[in-house]
């Protein structure tokens, strides 16, 4: 009898690291990795950045090459989609129309991002999420200079923002919120990074997207709501900014619609999992798209950053195969994934790093907040306690050592004192 494999879902970072880390914990039977995208599993940071501005190629952003990926012995299914899976059974279907009895599944599928109506008809208007997308505007972006509108001003929205004012490009970038990344980072740091932007030439505007002006299939300018607001104190704007090419950065949703309604499984905002990553008995997540309890907060996250990705990957193969061999000689423990959520932003000269859950926070200080040299350091609290802190423009060495300070959740003095002296010496 052929042994059932364990299937992980999602050829992505978060994927490959499960499959590898599969591996490594001694899982000898098939194991199948699945990708909608026809391509070997790449990374997603320097679609924004490298490679929009075209200083990298795609064949870089390749997390592994084939040859690289040959001793893991998989069965790699790529431009294949999952579009059903059986809870109990751990029974997945593919629109290929197979059925694949697994021992375990990782899903691992990610988020898709966010458009507006009548947008995927147009010309010139793109979204940036995958690395056809990326290629697609990094194309648009080639040559003579465009009139680009950037809707959304978070992360994604600030970093396509800088690259395109490098290559030349006219830039506006709109947003609910009248301060850039504002959700992610608190006032103070977005105020900083509006100032940068402005520096560099970029208009920023507040306002709701109501629509497009076309010529023929040509996005021509984007219409806002009431006509929007220009930030920075300069009152309202005009109700349409031209534009021949337009870039949707206004979010993305977790990739779980091809789970269906099994109410065995809950995919309000993700795929809700438990502190070991498991959604069910022998189903893990790891991820964009899996919301887990962080056993160190005592609330359910889900992160979309980079280096949680991998490190939720591999701590969801470990968790599967603990559970799988847990009534047999080789049993072990799983352990609850509680990593410091770690992310970075690179927008012009400016890094931006930051340790700990930033969002949500009710609580945001700045013990260093120096606009002219671009250097600041931001304190986020929850409930009396700092739980992340974020620096740009520092040395080194400081950044690595306010990891420890948000590691466990502090009280928020002592957080503040134990700040003061990781940055009281250069």
């Amino acid at each position: 009898m052929t042994p059932r494999p364990i299937a992980v879902v999602g050829a992505c970072a978060a994927g490959l690291a499960a499959a590898e880390a599969l591996r490594r914990s001694g899982w000898t039977g098939p194991l199948t990795l699945i990708g909608d995208e026809p391509h070997l599993p790449y990374d997603r940071p320097p679609l924004s950045k490298q490679l929009l501005h075209g200083t990298w190629e795609p064949e870089r952003l390749l997390l592994r090459t084939k040859e690289q990926l040959d001793p893991l012995g998989l069965d790699l299914r790529l431009g294949t989609r999952a579009t059903g899976l059986e809870v109990a059974a751990r029974a997945l279907t593919l629109d290929t129309g197979e059925r694949l009895d697994c021992a375990g599944v990782i899903i691992a599928t990610g988020v898709a991002a966010r458009t507006l109506p009548g947008a995927d008809a147009l010309t010139g208007v793109h979204t940036l999420r995958t690395l056809d997308d990326a290629l697609a505007l990094r194309g648009r972006l080639a040559g003579d200079a465009r009139r680009l509108v950037i809707v959304g001003n978070g992360v994604l929205g600030c970093e396509a923002a800088a690259v395109a004012r490098e290559l030349g490009h006219e830039v506006t970038l709109v947003g609910h919120d009248p301060v850039p990344m504002a959700a992610a980072v608190g006032t103070a740091v977005g105020e900083l990074l509006a100032e940068e932007h402005r520096a560099r030439g970029v208009t920023l505007r507040t306002g709701t997207v109501d629509g497009f002006d076309t010529d023929g299939d040509a996005v021509t300018a984007v219409r806002l709501a009431h006509g929007g607001v220009a930030t920075g104190g300069r009152g309202e704007g005009d109700a349409r900014l031209p534009a021949d090419t337009v870039l949707l950065a206004i979010g993305s949703t977790p990739a779980v619609g091809w789970l269906g309604d099994d109410p065995a499984l809950d995919t309000t905002d993700g795929l809700r999992c438990d502190a070991y990553c498991a959604a069910a008995p022998g189903i893990y997540a790891a991820g964009d798209v899996a919301r887990w309890e962080h056993p160190v907060h005592g609330r359910p996250l889900r992160i979309e950053h980079r280096m949680n990705a991998t490190e939720q990957g591999m701590a969801a193969a470990r968790n599967l195969l603990a559970e799988l061999a847990a009534d047999g000689a080789d049993a072990q423990e799983r352990r609850p994934f509680a990593p410091v959520p770690y992310f970075w932003s690179d927008q012009y000269d400016l890094k931006i790093q930051a340790y700990g859950p930033t969002a949500g926070a009710d609580r945001v200080e700045t013990p260093v907040l120096d606009r002219a040299g671009r250097r600041v350091l931001a304190l986020y609290g929850r409930e009396g306690r700092a739980v992340a802190v974020l620096a740009a423009g520092l040395p080194p060495r400081q950044i690595r050592a306010l990891r420890a300070v948000v590691a466990t959740p502090l009280p928020w003095d002592e957080a503040l004192t134990r700040i003061d002296t990781a940055t009281a010496t250069g």
